[in-house]
């Protein structure tokens, strides 16, 4: 079983000029122990899909379509305070430069 599943992850930001697509598509799965290095260029989306996981995508950003998966349980819909509750103890962003 996978510890976190991404699945179809859209991203959009709606503008005066129409909605930009900034994430079209993701998915992997991660498991117990393994570990996902995300790289890539400068504005390819790596901070965004991790903001997205943990629920900090800054308005209007928003899920457009996908699901997010911890441990089975879908987290993608959850409302800010139980987002809370795993953020920081079940989930967290680890960010590790060289």
């Amino acid at each position: 079983m996978s510890l976190l599943q991404v699945r179809n992850l859209v991203v959009e930001f709606p503008g005066r000029r129409g909605t930009l697509r900034a994430l079209d598509d993701i998915s992997f799965d991660i498991a117990p122990g393994e570990i996902l290095g995300v790289v890539g260029e400068s504005g390819a989306g790596k901070s965004l899909t991790g903001a997205a996981i943990i629920g900090l995508l800054e308005p209007p950003g928003r899920v457009a379509s996908g699901q997010i998966l911890l441990e089975g349980q879908r987290i993608d819909n959850l409302d800010h305070a139980a987002m809370r509750h795993i953020r920081g103890g079940r989930l967290a962003p680890s960010f590790r430069i060289r």
